[in-house]
């Protein structure tokens, strides 16, 4: 029997204004300068977590601990003016502790659903990696379709949606391998590596006695975000683009140093990614460079070497890197050989 569909008040969405570029660039302007004021030294990573909610993605943070994964999560959050929730996944987290439970009122004699944490626009899920593939397994369906399904009955999740996950490398103690289903749904993965010097010493003076965090107000509410979504969601993308993506994922699935390459949602993750960056860099129409940039993030975590490959030194982005240095990129991209060229190539903006 097919679950019924209920939609909750919060998963309704309407129409909003058509936002202007000087708008959007104001806005994606203003949450950036507003993120690195809290996350020292660590613009890309600042960059990079604002593209993939532009494109309607899920984030996933890996580095060791201390290293701010969980406090960018949380400074992008207090940017937007929308619901957010956090979960600390542990080993003994259940299922149910993520998407809700259905509990039975004896006053009214009927089965009452009590949302879980993952009923918010940004969900922050803390060490996800530290829970069991079970937990793990509870965040499938809400990620992908936006939706959670109790008993039955399928409940529409709120808009924008999207699930920032911390994890701990692999090797470390009490830590569970992500699935490869539950990967693939991350968008995009940010290894956020140690500070530099002059961003470490800028911590340790203004951490202090104070946190930072604090200080951070919203400076944009849930319409303007739905509204730059809408702006990324029309930004054009050429059909040269688009064979340029998937020649980029079939040389990962034909790559002899691969066991699991690219799937088509890792190709529409990418070019989607591709939109957002395009129109935060101010432009209506997507580039080559843009895939090239995006490609280690978005589909690294994704693929997985050979036993024999790895034991020799061969890396996910490696194999990344040596296709887009095999692949042609398109004509029109490089005129005059230059990339830089690209960026203001008109071509990319036509049929």
């Amino acid at each position: 029997m097919q679950p019924r569909e209920t939609l909750t008040a919060a998963g309704r969405t309407g129409t909003h204004p058509a936002m202007d570029a000087a708008r959007f660039a104001g806005l994606s302007r203003d949450i950036m300068a507003a993120m690195n004021t809290v996350i020292d030294g660590k613009e890309e990573a600042v960059a990079l977590a604002l593209t993939v909610l532009l494109a309607r993605g899920h984030l996933l943070l890996e580095d060791v601990p201390g290293v701010g994964k969980t406090l960018l999560a949380k400074t992008l959050a207090r940017t937007m003016d929308c619901s957010v929730s956090r979960i600390q996944f542990t080993p003994d987290l259940l299922p149910s502790d993520i998407t809700g439970v259905s509990i039975y009122n004896q006053s009214a004699q009927s089965f009452e659903f009590r949302p879980g944490a993952v009923f918010a626009n940004l969900v922050i899920g803390d060490e996800i990696n530290r829970a069991s593939a079970k937990t793990q397994s509870a965040l499938l369906e809400c990620m992908e379709e936006h939706q959670v399904t109790v008993d039955g009955t399928s409940y529409r999740l709120q808009e924008p949606f999207m699930v920032i996950a911390t994890q701990n490398p692999i090797e470390m103690e009490g830590t569970y391998p992500l699935p490869e289903a539950q990967r693939d749904r991350f968008m995009a993965r940010i290894s956020m590596g140690y500070p530099d010097t002059a961003a470490e010493l800028a911590m340790l003076e203004t951490h202090q006695s104070t946190n930072p965090l604090d200080a951070v107000a919203a400076v944009a509410s849930s319409a303007d975000v739905a509204a730059m979504l809408e702006v990324v969601a029309a930004t054009h993308v050429s059909a040269a683009v688009k064979d340029y993506t998937v020649a980029l994922g079939q040389a990962t699935r034909t790559s002899t140093a691969l066991r699991l390459g690219a799937s088509p949602r890792a190709l529409l993750q990418l070019l989607r990614a591709a939109k957002a960056a395009a129109a935060l860099a101010g432009r209506d129409f997507v580039l080559p460079d843009d895939i090239r940039e995006l490609a280690e993030p978005v589909l690294a975590h994704r693929l997985i070497v050979e036993r024999k490959a790895a034991s020799l030194g061969t890396t996910a982005a490696g194999v990344i890197a040596d296709a887009l240095a095999r692949l042609p990129v398109p004509a029109t991209a490089a005129q005059n050989g230059s990339p830089v060229t690209a960026r203001t190539n008109s071509a990319y903006r036509g049929r």
